[in-house]
């Protein structure tokens, strides 16, 4: 049956935070007595970002919390299932594991917390006595609270003694963080307000689609057009969010180094650049302008099929506009050349001086709901609170203090976090915590991942729900919802702010904070994780990040509830800090010397390219009305009905060539494997190019079919960018030819 939640403080405002992107949007709950689910939701009036906005997901957030599915207590692995899974499917089938009937109807057992947690630790202690610290892993997410994310990573290196802690945000933001910091010696998603987008006179909208995934924020870019700003969108697809542009270059996946080479050779060329400003504030622009010197716009048109005038006109409107932003996301990022791809449209910024000024910049759109805060405080394989260096011995020193440790007891530096399934495979982790994460579904090439969670001696997975990647789980514990933790969040633009707890934790469910202080108690490191409230942890949190790059030791509870959130750095203690908005005021970098760097950047091909056996590029994204692996919003019935499975888009021209009938499904296999999808023809494509959302799991998973190359410094995988076979699946009778029309399009949506 439906849960039904009870109000921690009923007679008070019941305000919270959307669970989603990273817009953070805010959202209050009103008693409904009519209403089936009791409450209903709507936007907060007065939060500054998105103030009185919610998108489809925000209005439905509520939903996913009550659902009939939530795991309400601690699950075993059931004896029957451990028969029936030595008998029956085999171990590595995710299909049998996750959905066969015999198999859920025998698959847990319920348990009360303490033989849980004393099972697991017993576990956890007789692994590592065995095989050594590092034999135990941790998996987090990047929707979690900051406070979260930092004991996550506190427990990993001081509970568990181990190196290998990881989180869904490497499949996230690492290509721009690894690019900000390689440029500007600092990484926060947008180094500006949200609220400078509207006062830019040139906005370049690269890989990323808005309009669904930060439906929010597509206002700040209408006041921008509307007050005469030229918006261009850069995409192999012409998405919702190109709707607005005065340009749209719809180029392959891939080609953003070489299309922006292009552009720097016009700029370069031709002068445009700002003289001053790199002079005085860059380093590198020898480098950089030699590196572009070979690509002229007219190659880079017969390379990109890029108009050679389209691509003179934009270069010289950024170059020639007063203030000009450029935001990138996923679709260039998550690439084995992501990083380069970044470090373009960086080199793009600084050239022209549209940095460090309002309306100005270069800016990275988050896609997790706190991706920034999880990287800044702990759960990346290389750093420590405060977005410190973990191979740093002044900062292992720090924190060292914080925790009260010797720093010769913190481990060093893991592996990313696909690496960590191939450390699995090898046999040097035998077993793993994952929380608030699916990465069956989110990883690249995930039978490669189903193949590993298979082998673990133990698996732990805490979540609302019996995710793809619970299938594979010896102990399912309850996680606690968005409106069941009291906490703190970091959004896109920096901003840190309070979300407050709504309702008292679902069922027997235990916050996820206060499930790793009493795991870390069982394994003998209480000490270290002793506290009486959550604002204890965002303290000891801000006193661990002092003196770092994320400083957040000016803030606390009271003051971001006062507030309504302030931007790190925000440094202290002493005065009250206002925070920092905009970063690099005056051309100043956090850089030796303070100037930022210019890349002499070589385009390269992607990991896989097309050939004769393989010749369509396939690439993944997001939809408006999911989020991620679709644990949450595939759950929501409002949500689920406008898009009940992943469909596959392609151009006219290709469904064609196929012999594409009404009706038909579309069959594409990679170097991994195969699937099958629905079909959609469409136009706004690029001819070679098919893409494919990404939040099922199943036969539905895309991710069976992408590659799990990585980029050697951010360890991005190559989501985006995906060498595919295509042709018409099988079906039983034959149906009408399918013509490119609007009846068409509307048949196969």
């Amino acid at each position: 049956m439906t849960h039904t939640p009870t109000a921690v403080r009923p007679d008070d405002r019941m305000r919270s935070h959307c669970p989603f992107c990273s817009m953070q949007c805010s959202l209050d709950l009103h008693l409904a007595p009519g209403s089936s689910l009791g409450y209903e939701l709507k936007p907060s009036p007065d939060f500054p970002v998105a103030t009185g906005r919610l998108c489809q997901k925000g209005f439905h957030a509520f939903d996913h919390t009550v659902h009939t599915e939530r795991v309400m207590q601690p699950l075993r692995r059931s004896a029957e299932w451990e028969w029936w899974q030595s008998n029956g499917a085999g171990t590595g089938d995710l299909a049998a594991r996750s959905l066969s009937s015999e198999a859920t109807s025998t698959a847990w057992s319920p348990a009360a917390w303490p033989e849980a947690l004393d099972d697991i630790a017993a576990r956890i202690r007789q692994l590592q006595e065995r095989y050594g610290p590092d034999s135990v892993a941790v998996f987090g997410g990047g929707s979690l609270t900051n406070e979260v994310c930092y004991l996550l990573g506190k427990f990993a290196r001081v509970a568990l003694r181990s190196r290998y802690v990881d989180y869904n945000g490497r499949y996230c933001m690492s290509s721009a963080a690894a690019a900000q910091q390689l440029a500007f010696g600092i990484d926060r998603g947008l180094p500006f307000p949200l609220e400078d987008i509207p006062q830019a006179d040139y906005l370049i909208l690269a890989g990323t689609n808005i309009a669904e995934c930060q439906p929010t924020l597509m206002p700040y870019l209408l006041a921008a057009k509307k007050k005469g700003a030229v918006i261009v969108t850069i995409d192999p697809r012409r998405t919702m969010t190109s709707k607005i542009a005065n340009h749209q270059l719809t180029i392959e996946p891939g080609q953003d180094s070489l299309l922006v080479s292009g552009l720097l050779h016009v700029i370069v060329e031709e002068r445009l650049y700002d003289a001053d400003f790199v002079a005085q504030h860059t380093e590198g622009f020898e480098a950089m302008q030699e590196a572009v010197r070979a690509f002229s716009p007219d190659r880079v048109a017969a390379l990109t099929g890029i108009p050679e005038g389209t691509i003179r006109q934009v270069a010289r409107g950024f170059a020639g506009a007063k203030r000009g932003i450029v935001l990138t996301a996923r679709g260039l990022e998550q690439q084995v050349n992501g990083v380069e791809h970044t470090l373009q449209y960086i080199n793009l910024c600084l050239l022209c001086g549209h940095i460090g000024k309002p309306g100005s910049g270069f800016g990275s759109v988050t896609g997790q709901a706190n991706g920034q805060g999880g990287r800044e405080h702990g759960l990346k394989a290389d750093q420590l609170p405060g977005y410190r260096s973990i191979e740093d011995p002044d900062a292992r020193a720090h924190v060292a203090g914080v925790w009260g440790l010797d720093p010769r007891e913190l481990p060093g530096k893991g592996v990313s976090a696909y690496e960590l399934f191939g450390k699995v495979l090898d046999g040097d982790i035998k077993a793993m915590i994952v929380l608030g994460s699916n990465p069956v579904v989110s990883s690249p090439n995930n039978a490669r991942v189903a193949e590993a969670l298979a082998k673990l001696d133990l698996l732990v997975v805490v979540d609302l729900f019996e995710t793809e990647t619970a299938a594979y789980a010896d102990w399912l514990l309850p996680g606690t919802s968005f409106l069941e933790v009291e906490g703190t969040m970091t959004n896109l633009e920096g901003r840190v702010f309070y979300r407050p707890r709504v309702f008292e934790p679902a069922g027997a469910s235990m916050s996820d904070a206060w499930l790793l202080c009493a795991l870390a108690e069982r394994l003998g490191r209480g000490r270290y994780f002793s506290y009486s409230s959550m604002s204890e942890v965002f303290d000891e949190l801000c006193r661990a990040s002092a003196g770092g790059k994320a400083d957040y030791s000016g803030l606390s509870y009271p003051r971001l509830q006062e507030a309504q959130g302030l931007f790190w750095p925000c440094p202290g203690p002493g005065q009250a800090h206002p925070g920092t908005p905009r970063l690099f005021a005056g051309g100043v970098f956090p850089r030796a010397g303070g100037r930022a760097r210019l890349h002499a950047i070589a385009p390269q091909p992607p990991a896989e390219v097309v050939d004769t056996e393989y010749p369509y590029l396939l690439t993944t994204g997001r939809l408006g009305g999911h989020y991620l692996s679709g644990a949450q919003t595939r759950r929501t019935d409002a949500l689920a009905k406008k898009a009940p499975e992943p469909v596959a888009e392609l151009h006219p021209a290709l469904a064609e060539q196929l012999r594409l009938r009404v009706g038909d499904r579309v069959r594409l296999t990679s170097r991994r494997g195969s699937l099958d999808f629905a079909a959609k023809v469409t136009a706004d494509i690029h001819p070679r190019t098919i893409f494919v959302p990404f939040h099922w799991g199943g036969d539905l998973a895309v991710n069976r079919l992408t590659n799990d190359a990585l980029h050697p410094v951010s360890r991005m995988p190559e989501f985006k960018v995906c060498a595919v076979r295509a042709e018409r699946a099988r079906t039983e009778q034959a149906a009408p030819a399918l013509v490119h029309t609007a009846k068409a399009d509307a048949l196969s949506d």
